[in-house]
């Protein structure tokens, strides 16, 4: 399973920036995807999660700023960003589940700054 993330760029805070997320190769059977992101020096962070039946959740720190979208059946999530702050300045992944396995893709980079 290959994922491609793209949408990443330079923004100023307040902006927004909307990521897409493609999974192709053997994905059938996706079962969730969800955006991580990882700032530098910092922990990896769960930043939200769609399920097949169109669920979604969401990380305490992006939620009312953040929604995520798309068709787990057809293999695409995006998340648009809104009122981006610099502390949301990282590389945003996407994450595949089929049964126990999660796939990673390479990852976009969002940077945040005046």
């Amino acid at each position: 399973v290959q994922l491609q993330a793209s949408g990443g760029g330079l923004v100023q805070p307040g902006g927004s920036l909307r990521l897409s997320c493609v999974a192709s190769g053997s994905a059938a059977g996706i079962n969730s995807m969800r955006w991580y992101r990882q700032a530098p020096r910092k922990q990896r962070e769960w930043v939200a999660e769609i399920t097949r039946n169109g669920v979604t959740s969401y990380a305490d720190s992006v939620k009312g700023r953040f929604t995520i979208s798309g068709d787990v059946l057809e293999n695409t999530v995006y998340l648009q960003m809104n009122r981006l702050q610099p502390e949301d300045t990282a590389v945003y992944h996407c994450t595949a589940d089929i049964r126990t396995d999660r796939y990673w893709g390479r990852g976009t980079l969002v940077t945040v700054s005046s």
